[in-house]
């Protein structure tokens, strides 16, 4: 096996770090929203920041984990809205860890899925620096999770896909037609990742594919309280998010699997008759509301060390 199999094409021109570093970078998932789905490993990560590169969808609450003389840059990325560019953050994390900081690039969601953690650390080890990289619950699990469904169910889907809405700049998007025909014949759960402003022409290639009153459901802002979500089908699946202004940031998903939801939230009016009727847009901020210190306290602890 040669060096060459490993060597990256984007960034061979630019110089590399000769000497080593004093700093570190680790990239940090964040979670969907929701402070206490950060992982233990994540708010350790923070704790030892030095400098911390936030993200747009990052809650605000989760840097309340920081150490109070930590730097906080905050470095906004979000689709349709002014962002700042990719390239400048990366020499942004190289630059502060060539400073001997010990940075924390803290990413909604989980950095390798969509996240573009990738792109970062493949331009981070190109110059000397071998980043750390600590997983997050991506906002597909959540969402779905959170209308008290599973992504996959032996009964209504074999798999699931996750996939974005978004194309690259200049670059051709995903095969809808190819990838509706997969997911049905495979029985797929398929999860859409930044597809709000395509939805019209997404379930347009969709339909291609798979019958027009295949479940969907959409969930903006998930595991927030201003959670909300619909429970539609493919064929009205545009119409839906217009009536009911479901708009970034939401996750999409499409399968058999959003009939557990819709049970799901069957069962929920059958609970609390003083709800409304409409099951297609209910709130299901409760299913993360628990006490995260009382979880804490009932934690085993490590046995003191003479």
């Amino acid at each position: 096996m040669t060096d060459e199999l490993f060597a990256p094409s984007d960034n061979a021109d630019l110089p590399t770090t000769a000497k080593p570093l004093a700093g570190s970078c680790t990239l940090v998932g964040a979670g969907p929203g929701d402070p206490d789905l950060l992982t233990i490993a994540a708010a350790k990560a923070i704790g030892r920041a030095t400098v911390l590169l936030v993200d747009d969808l990052v809650n605000d609450a989760v840097l309340e984990w920081a150490a109070p003389g930590a730097r906080i840059v905050h470095v906004g990325k979000r689709g349709g809205c002014q962002s700042t560019p990719q390239a400048f953050i990366q020499r942004l994390m190289l630059q502060e860890v060539q400073s001997g900081e010990q940075v924390v690039r803290l990413k909604g969601g989980d950095p390798f899925i969509f996240g573009r953690g990738g792109e970062e650390v493949e331009f981070l080890r190109a110059h000397g620096v071998t980043p750390r990289i600590i997983n997050g619950v991506t906002a597909g699990l959540a969402a779905v999770t959170s209308l008290g469904a599973p992504l996959t169910h032996r009964e209504h889907a074999q798999g699931v896909v996750f996939i974005t809405g978004h194309a690259k700049p200049g670059g051709a998007g995903p095969d809808w037609v190819q990838l509706a025909q997969t997911a049905h014949s495979a029985r797929l759960t398929l999860v859409i990742y930044m597809g709000v402003a395509s939805a019209s022409s997404i379930t347009q290639g969709l339909l291609q594919g798979l019958p027009g009153n295949t479940p969907v459901a959409v969930v903006q802002h998930a595991s927030l309280p201003q959670q909300r979500q619909a429970i539609t089908t493919l064929a009205e699946l545009p119409a839906t998010m217009a009536r009911e202004q479901l708009s970034s940031p939401s996750v999409i998903v499409v399968g058999d699997i959003v009939h557990c939801a819709a049970l799901a939230a069957q069962a929920e009016q059958s609970v609390d008759p003083q709800q409304s009727g409409d099951t297609a847009l209910h709130d299901t901020s409760s299913f993360y509301d628990y006490d995260s210190e009382t979880l804490l306290a009932r934690a085993p602890r490590r046995a003191a060390q003479p």
